[in-house]
């Protein structure tokens, strides 16, 4: 099953990759270590930290009137 949702801020986007990540059952650490930053950065990502580039994008999606969307797969229970 494919779930998409729609991404408005940093937290929603930062909540999509967090449970992309565990239907994966990948740790943060594990992400981190594929994409070569620390654990503490996935973190504050999953989190929504704020950040300037953040801010500046969402700002601009909004003012624009563009929806960004965000798609993952959840696996399937193996459990019938």
């Amino acid at each position: 099953m494919i779930i998409t949702t729609e991404v408005r801020n940093a937290y929603t986007l930062g909540q999509v990759i967090q449970q992309s990540r565990m239907q994966q059952n990948l740790s943060q650490r594990d992400l981190a270590k594929l994409l070569g930053v620390s654990q503490k950065w996935v973190w504050e990502m999953e989190q929504g930290k704020p950040g300037l580039l953040m801010d500046r994008l969402f700002r601009t999606l909004d003012q624009s009137g563009v929806t960004l969307q965000a798609s993952f797969e959840v696996k399937e229970s193996d459990q019938a």
